[in-house]
């Protein structure tokens, strides 16, 4: 192994963790390296998958978003509360460092629907399916994230 394979190894590990400690952009970080690791190996290996891993970057991506927010629109949490933990959550980033996204999205969800519907007992199901989404969410950037890792060990162990 070259330094450069380890460094790329390095900096995905780090990537992976970013995922769930969100001080970094995990996935795009994880991206990047297989980027860099492409452009230094110049052939086509190295581009065949970086051609796979940018795929499934973007599906994740897509799916990171998508997924949650229909699992939300499901259980009856409208599109104004979504917005207004959305709000708040960046805000919460801010504000409180590695979870506050976490801690404002929730939060502005429950106040939102805490508004709506008058009491807890009510906007409390809204909550726990903001915390559903959460999960989801960041399992399916994680799963994102390893299989672009997967991707790139099986590049290294193909390219001579």
């Amino acid at each position: 192994m070259d330094g450069l394979t380890a460094l790329v190894g390095l900096i995905m590990f780090v990537g992976l963790i970013g995922i769930v400690v969100p001080l970094l952009p995990g996935l795009p970080l994880v991206w990047a390296a297989v980027l860099v690791w492409a452009c230094e190996e110049q052939n086509p290996a190295s581009w065949v998958v970086f051609g796979i891993v940018t795929t499934l970057a973007l599906s994740g991506l897509v799916l990171q978003y998508l997924l949650p927010g229909r699992l939300m629109a499901k259980a009856g949490v409208t599109t104004s509360s979504t917005v207004s933990g959305a709000a708040l959550g960046a805000v919460g980033f801010f504000v409180v460092p590695v979870i506050g996204g976490f801690l404002g999205f929730v939060l502005g969800v429950y106040l939102a629907e805490r508004v709506k519907l008058s009491t807890h007992a009510a906007a409390w199901p809204s909550t726990k399916h903001a915390l559903k989404a959460l999960g989801l969410s960041m399992g399916i950037e994680l799963l994102t994230g390893l299989a672009i890792a997967t991707a790139w060990l099986i590049g290294v162990a193909a390219t001579p």
